[in-house]
Order: C-alpha cells, then structure tokens, then sequence
C-alpha cells in the first residue's frame, strides 16, 4: 500500500540512535553527522519505490558526501513478515549495490517512531544543527524510475541546506511502501 509522509516540520531535531550496520559497525547519529548537514533515509530491500530509485539514492549519497553532508539508511521493517527486509539480506543488498552510507537495521522500530517515519523511501535532511529542512522526495520517480534528466530534488535541496543551513519552503513528499510494522 502506497504512503505520504506529511510535510516538513521545519527545525525539529534530529532524533539520537544507536543501531547496529551491515558493516558489523554500530553507529550513532553523532556518527553520521556530516559537518555541512545530514540525510537520514528510510528505505527496504523488498519495496517497488525503493528499487526503482536505488542507483539514483547511491548516486547522490556519494555526491551529497562530497558536499560534507552526512548519509545512512535505516530498515525498520518487520523481518518476519518480510523476510527480504532481514539483517542478512540487507548486508546482501549494501554490498551488491556498493552502498557509500552505513545501512542500519532498527530491528525494534523504535528509531523509525522516533523520526516519525512513514515509507520506504522517506528521506529526513538536516542542517549542520541537526534541524530538519527537508522531508521531500528523492525526484518524480515512483514504482518505476523518473525520465532520464529529471530534478534531483533531493540532491538539489540538501545541497542548499549545504550552503544555506535552509531547506526549500516548497517540498513534495516521498511516496512509497508504507513501513512494515510488527503486530502490536
């Protein structure tokens, strides 16, 4: 089922984690925290949207870091639902894709509550102080990718939250897999 997150709450702090990466590394938001802002994605292994994007997500992780913003990827899918999203086939996925970001497993879903996480994909970009100035989408692309040349949205405004400390006023939201959450 396709979900929207809601709109950018400009300022809110990024919330603290500690969640351990396909990497066999743990790390903290402190950890992250690129000296020019950070990007927190919410993504899967089994989600149409997310594949559809997945060499784009890459791409702009790598140029973003070159910016000094700082990327992760957290899955806080329900593994035992859908065992695609489980720790070992999200070190499968990292490593085949070359994931330049840690790709971190919230195995109780406590860090996607926190954030108030929605989708796969739903990207949360922060400024050098860790306040939110985005919660847009990556580009127009949805189950299938955008046409070749579409804005990188994502890119574009982390990349003025980069210089500016601002995030853009005007943000389209993420579309994607709601989040798999476990039975209460």
């Amino acid at each position: 089922m396709a979900a929207r997150p809601p709109v950018c709450e400009f300022g809110l702090p990024a919330p603290e984690f500690d969640l351990p990466a396909t990497d066999g590394q743990r790390y903290r938001l402190e950890d992250i925290r690129g000296e020019a802002g950070t990007l927190i994605m919410f993504i899967c292994n089994h989600c149409p949207f997310v594949l559809a994007v997945l060499d784009r997500i890459v791409r702009d992780a790598r140029d973003l870091q070159a910016l000094g913003v700082g990327v992760a990827a957290i899955c806080s899918n329900d593994a035992a639902t859908y065992p695609d999203d489980s720790f070992d086939n999200m070190a499968v996925l990292a490593r085949e894709k070359g994931f330049p970001f840690p790709y971190l497993h919230d195995e109780d879903q406590s860090v996607a509550r926190a954030y108030g996480a929605v989708c796969t994909p739903d990207f949360f970009g922060y400024n050098a102080d860790a306040q939110l100035q985005y919660r847009g989408r990556l580009d127009a692309s949805g189950r299938h990718p955008a046409p070749e040349g579409a804005p990188r949205e994502l890119y574009e405004a982390m990349r003025q939250i980069a210089q500016t400390g601002q995030g853009p006023r005007d943000q389209v939201p993420s579309m994607g897999c709601s989040i798999k959450w476990k039975a209460a």
